[in-house]
């Protein structure tokens, strides 16, 4: 990398003026003759802790998809059915089930009965969830509607190999001989939890109503199912299958688009006629209209998955049944779930569900926020705690992203300013010389669990390679430095730099930097960065906000900076190559697209070009090097300012069986969906009382 020079004489006579003067200088005192070299990325810290060993299996030791002899349902089911509510549990059950298979369980079939207590620390604000309404996360999402996608990614950390993905609605598919066409058979006779049959029609709703309409805010629309600048189509060849036709032959990432994190099958009979492109109302409802329609209140909620919400009590309390039409079966026929009912407590922050499984009134945490893994480890020890924790690889990344639009987004002169300094290289290196990674991450957590890190793949990743990392230390004097070559300056004596030039000269450089109400270590580091930042002159104001409006921002693209945990992407790129490079308009956080073409830096269009390659390539070694030069050009260019990467930590409760050994918090997605929740049972005598035991789901015609 080339290093930057300053003068010494100029520093030296501005210095010299200053002290004649009596005045505040326009180059701190603190800028040094030259800007400091990367440095090599440390090594890990070695902990001596670890998840357990994984028992990697083919899948089709895991589930498989047949008729059985006979079928069996919750006992307390059979009311219902003499009553004629429902219909006996082989009529409510698809032609060839899904069958979890035994040597895919660590304590085999299982007893029905008992209570799973979640929590969740974002606001519910409706459950269509494809059209970017936020439904509570925390595993709401997981328990409901994320059974409904055509495949399934999350249980593949026990898989033995790292592309084939699980079967989930779809339960085979074959490809054309040219690879350029994909037929999906779809479970047949499947039926939804209110009992309307599941066919093609519905997954043909999610990719007409969803996927190819920009309108609506879906996790993943057209240009994401493109290859080539060409798009994929379509098409129902009959109720149950469906047939994908590609520009390009088995593109890579496909499958990986049709998965639990972003194609949700949702029910057209309930959702169509909402839709503003169906819709036969009169005046039709507007997309706003229908991002909302499923509201909080609007119970019970229809789903696939294997429980459903039919109680909710806002920022309180949310209980979800057992969904008595769930397509799932074990070895010996019982129907699934094991568990009867899902309790979630709602609270303000994401560290209330540690808390809470601390003390024993919750089942299960993910340890993402530091600032609780010592009191967690220490309770876990005692001998009358209630759960387990293990901890997996490092994957858990804090970082800042700042907004490289140009022309989404922007309100006057202040955002054209900001985003045009965020693109200059020499700013972001100098906020990554003004942040003490080492220093917040040993304020968040003492000890060997956190530690610095630039950036873009995490150390944790199996393509993570360490000589691609371009990491620049902490170092002050080489940020004002930078800030100086810039032209911001401190020209009033006040501590902040102001813009010298343009239409914002004479103005104060301030950014708004975001943090996240319910992961609360992004407040943590927002904090630190106020007083890092403003030690180099750049005012930093901190706001604190919840997921559904941080949802609303983002999409809008009114925002300055904000801190993030990074997502799974940068663990196994192939899961979510769309949020690696600006591919399609929205995958990219940190610089979506509006109506206008955006404007990509050189270095961008690199990235898109090994992010284009790697998506089609199916050589382990050749992904490996594409990932080292990716890598490389994003750390080298600060295209996100990575802050501490540690550890994640699993806690569960040690009444509850099945969870299998070694169970990643987060790797292909979070850990509710890698777990299969609906394998999970309890010993009839660790069992909870239910809230409302014996009762299914009603729904008003």
């Amino acid at each position: 990398m080339k290093v930057r020079q300053v003068k010494w004489y100029a520093v030296a006579m501005v210095a010299c003026i200053t002290l004649l003067l009596g005045v505040t200088a326009l180059v701190p005192v603190a800028a040094q003759a030259e800007v400091a070299p990367p440095i090599p990325y440390p090594d890990p810290n070695e902990l001596g802790v670890g998840g357990g060993e994984v028992n990697r299996l083919p899948i089709d030791q895991i589930v498989t998809y047949k008729a059985l002899p006979e079928y069996h349902q919750a006992p307390w089911l059979d009311q219902f059915v003499a009553s004629g509510e429902l219909p006996p549990v082989e009529e409510r059950l698809p032609k060839e089930p899904q069958v979890y298979l035994t040597s895919g369980m660590k304590d085999g079939i299982g007893v029905y009965g008992d209570l799973w207590r979640g929590f969740s620390a974002c606001p519910t604000a409706g459950y269509n969830d494809m059209a970017g309404t936020t439904m509570g996360w925390f595993g709401i999402e997981s328990y409901t509607s994320r059974y409904g996608a055509l495949v399934k990614t999350g249980p593949l950390f026990r898989a033995d190999q790292d592309i084939i993905l699980m079967p989930e609605i779809a339960k085979s598919w074959e490809w054309s001989d040219d690879g350029m066409q994909l037929t999906m058979n779809l479970i047949e006779g499947a039926k939804w939890s209110d009992g309307v049959p599941f066919t093609a029609d519905d997954v043909m709703f999610v990719w007409e109503g969803y996927v190819l309409d920009d309108n609506v805010a879906a996790p993943r629309h057209q240009d994401a199912w493109s290859w080539d600048g060409k798009p994929a189509t379509l098409e129902k060849v009959d109720d149950y299958t469906i047939r994908f036709t590609f520009p390009v032959s088995k593109p890579l990432d496909a499958f990986y688009l049709m998965n639990e994190d972003n194609f949700h099958v949702m029910p057209a009979h309930q959702l169509k006629s909402l839709h503003p492109k169906w819709s036969e109302a009169d005046p039709k409802p507007s997309y706003r209209d229908f991002a909302d329609a499923l509201k909080p209140d609007d119970l019970p909620l229809v789903t696939m998955g294997p429980w459903v919400i039919t109680e909710y009590k806002t920022d309180e309390l949310m209980i979800m049944r057992r969904n008595p039409y769930y397509w799932k079966v074990d070895e010996a026929g019982n129907q699934l779930p094991y568990m009867d009912e899902i309790q979630y407590r709602k609270g303000p922050s994401g560290i209330g569900r540690d808390l809470c499984t601390i003390a024993g009134d919750c089942d299960h945490m993910n340890l993402e926020n530091p600032s609780t893994f010592v009191e967690a480890m220490t309770q876990a020890q005692a001998p009358e705690a209630t759960y387990n924790v293990s901890w997996g690889p490092e994957t858990l990344g804090y970082y800042v992203q700042f907004n490289f639009a140009l022309n989404f987004g922007v309100d006057g002169d202040r955002d054209v300013a900001l985003r045009e300094l965020f693109r200059d290289l020499r700013f972001r290196q100098a906020m990554s010389y003004a942040s003490d990674r080492d220093g917040i991450a040993q304020s968040i957590m003492r000890g060997p669990f956190l530690r610095g890190w630039a950036g873009g793949l995490y150390p944790g990743a199996p393509d993570f390679d360490k000589e691609s990392v371009v990491y620049y230390p902490y170092d002050v004097a080489s940020a004002n430095a930078l800030l100086d070559e810039i032209g911001l300056m401190d020209t009033n004596g006040d501590g902040v730099r102001e813009w010298t030039e343009g239409p914002m000269a004479g103005e104060p450089v301030v950014i708004q930097l975001l943090a996240s109400q319910d992961a609360k270590e992004t407040q943590s580091v927002a904090e630190a960065l106020v007083n890092q930042w403003a030690a180099v002159g750049i005012q930093v104001n901190m706001r604190i906000m919840d997921s559904a409006t941080n949802t609303e921002v983002n999409n809008a693209g009114t925002w300055d900076a904000q801190v993030s945990r990074g997502g799974q992407a940068f663990a196994l790129p192939f899961t979510n190559v769309t949020t690696l490079a600006p591919i399609t308009k929205i995958g990219l956080n940190w610089h979506r697209e509006g109506d206008q073409p955006r404007e990509m830096l050189d270095f961008e269009q690199q990235l898109v070009d090994i992010v284009n390659q790697y998506r089609t390539t199916y050589d382990a070694a050749g992904r490996k090097e594409l990932m080292r030069q990716y890598n490389q050009i994003f750390t080298e260019n600060v295209y996100d300012l990575g802050i501490f990467v540690g550890r994640y930590g699993l806690g569960t409760a040690k009444r509850v069986k099945n969870i299998p050994d070694g169970t990643p918090v987060f790797m292909y997605t979070w850990v509710e969906d890698a777990v299969l929740l609906d394998m999970l049972w309890t010993p009839v005598d660790e069992q909870l009382p239910q809230n409302h035991p014996d009762t299914i789901p009603v729904y008003s015609n």
